[in-house]
């Protein structure tokens, strides 16, 4: 296993696409679905797991592979079943209406609602019904190194994921260090966060140290300054749709998402199977072993352009190796949501 977060994290995506919950059978009614490096505006975690009602989830798919931002949402949401004016079938949204009208467009240009014509104004009906396809949103920080100023830094952050209650569960994910008490136990981490332990060398890779305690969902509270004991409390209409936008993204970008912001167009970029024979990890021929994604980046010293024979016969529609690998992944990332 490497020795960097970044191939850590991918493989605790791919086990939990594949074995969420931990201990526990999947739900056959349950749909699970995977996102990395996900939040908002004041938060980031590394993965972020969906857990879906299955009928719900393949009605949502009526509305195209990509994510729905929260203005296209707006308008999918509140889209009448007949063909009204979009400014009397929408509800004010608290913002000028150009920026709905510019919404309705782009709703319109990829199919998920219909737009029309009438008497100069602009009609919109919807093409199905917006399903409420989530059930619940859990957060994994991934710190497979947890040394004691690491957990410093973490903890902190956890507290403030638990009072804030954005996600339904909040998870520590950290390597095995194969002592009879993981240290992170003995951090000052809250309670109210689980802790799964990894040795990806096992058959069965994670263990559960520490069982979360539910958050539920609704009104939290955002800590300004936990020395100072000063808090704020959301809003649980606010929180509903920030949780949806997680939702959004983690089923238009998935986990495999990685490639997007690497270079697969290198020619010293391969996928290989990681130690499970599963999950598929990037690996730099240059480097002589699994590279990080600030690594892979554009200013990296090794990268060489893929030569034009690779890519003859396909090129430049179909693209070469890089381009088939990230349709590879593109094609995973598919099976899942459906």
């Amino acid at each position: 296993m490497p020795d960097h977060e970044f191939g850590f994290e991918v493989r605790v995506c791919g086990w939990a696409e594949r074995s969420w919950p931990p201990e526990a059978e999947r739900d056959p009614d349950t749909a699970v679905l995977v996102g990395r490096q996900l939040g908002t505006q004041r938060r980031r975690w590394d993965t972020v797991v969906i857990e879906a009602d299955a009928a719900a989830l393949a009605r949502r798919a009526t509305f195209g592979a990509d994510e729905l931002d929260s203005d296209l949402r707006h308008v999918v949401r509140h889209a009448p079943a007949d063909w009204a004016w979009y400014r009397d079938a929408l509800p004010d949204p608290g913002y000028p209406w150009r920026y709905v009208r510019a919404a309705v467009h782009r709703a319109a240009g990829r199919d998920v609602v219909e737009k029309r014509y009438r008497n100069n104004r602009i009609q919109i009906r919807r093409i199905a019904e917006y399903p409420d396809w989530v059930n619940r949103v859990v957060a994994v920080e991934n710190k497979p190194d947890l040394t004691a100023s690491a957990a410093r830094d973490l903890a902190p952050q956890l507290h403030r994921d638990v009072a804030r209650g954005l996600a339904d569960e909040v998870w520590v994910a950290t390597a095995a260090t194969g002592e009879r008490v993981e240290p992170v136990l003995l951090e000052d981490m809250p309670v109210e966060a689980g802790v799964l332990v990894f040795d990806f060398d096992a058959a069965d890779p994670a263990d559960v140290a520490w069982h979360p305690r539910s958050l539920g969902s609704g009104a939290g509270t955002r800590i300004v300054d936990r020395e100072a004991g000063e808090f704020e409390y959301t809003d649980p209409q606010d929180e509903r749709e920030r949780r949806l936008g997680l939702a959004e993204r983690a089923y238009g970008r998935g986990w495999r998402s990685f490639a997007d912001t690497m270079r697969p167009d290198c020619r010293h970029f391969h996928l290989r199977r990681d130690e499970s024979g599963r999950t598929l990890v990037p690996r730099c021929g240059a480097l002589g072993r699994e590279q990080t994604a600030a690594e892979c980046a554009g200013d990296c010293p090794h990268f060489e352009p893929e030569p034009p024979t690779w890519r003859q016969g396909g090129w430049p529609i179909e693209g070469g190796p890089g381009a088939r690998l990230k349709r590879l992944l593109d094609e995973r990332r598919g099976r899942v949501r459906n």
